[in-house]
């Protein structure tokens, strides 16, 4: 029985583990959420290795008698340095992440997922400041397709958040859009405004009726609280990240 694993992964977040040790969860296309031990003190090249938005090839053991997994080894591709270096990027970079983990890796197809999610922190890493918050509600309208829950603009029921135009033909515009492209498609700070309230109304909405069909709202008073401090943790993050009215200004196209 096979016990090493290897897989494309990207790393989410990584919390302390007792006292040397570190808990990572990453994003894989092969499985989705995964969530493995780093063993080593602060010394530790694969510690060092092993944190928050870098990608590349994960060797994981697992153990099936103890059922743990712990990393082996980790060669970094991609290590999106840039993200640390502003405010606003790291803010919206950890939001996508909680969002992702939230969402448990959108439950399926999970290459779709790690694309999404990879492109999104690649765009963030050398963003203007304003544009962050646009790349986050490109991911998040993208991100409502992975769940399924994209509605019809057309069609978005009386108890919706109300859209006005330049929002409306702004979502319609970046479907097809990649994260990269947002640095020319500006919009308004109004229209920002009404866009990110609508689609973290979608995405939250998604991410409770998740928890519920996967049944992880149910059982122990320690799993129910584990969920609801997940997702209270995501909505920390986004509202750090909407206090912040910034917006590109226009270069190429602008709406209106």
């Amino acid at each position: 029985m096979a016990r090493l694993f290897t897989y494309s992964a990207l790393i989410l977040r990584v919390r302390p583990s007792g006292e040397s040790n570190r808990e990572a969860w990453m994003l894989t296309p092969e499985e989705g959420i995964l969530r493995a031990t780093v063993f080593g003190g602060p010394k530790s090249k694969l510690r060092a290795q092993v944190e928050p938005y870098h990608g590349g090839a994960l060797w994981i053991y697992r153990d099936p008698v103890r059922d743990s997994r712990k990393i082996t080894d980790f060669d970094v591709q991609s290590w999106k340095p840039g993200i640390r270096e502003n405010y606003e990027r790291s803010t919206a970079a950890a939001a996508i992440a909680e969002t992702i983990l939230a969402g448990y890796g959108g439950g399926g197809p999970w290459e779709h997922a790690f694309i999404l999610a990879n492109a999104s922190l690649e765009a963030l890493e050398t963003a203007d400041e304003p544009c962050c918050t646009r790349i986050f509600i490109h991911f998040l309208w993208h991100w409502t397709e992975i769940l399924g829950i994209r509605p019809d603009l057309g069609e978005t029921g009386d108890d919706a958040t109300p859209l006005g135009p330049g929002a409306q033909r702004w979502l319609t515009a970046i479907r097809d859009l990649a994260p990269s492209q947002m640095s020319r498609y500006t919009l308004d700070g109004v229209s920002v405004r009404q866009a990110r309230a609508f689609v973290t109304g979608i995405v939250g909405g998604g991410v409770r009726e998740m928890a519920g069909n996967l049944g992880l709202l149910v059982g122990s008073h320690a799993q129910w609280t584990s969920r609801k401090h997940a997702r209270g943790r995501w909505l920390l993050i986004l509202q750090g990240l909407f206090q912040q009215d910034t917006f590109c200004g226009g270069k190429d196209i602008f709406f209106l």
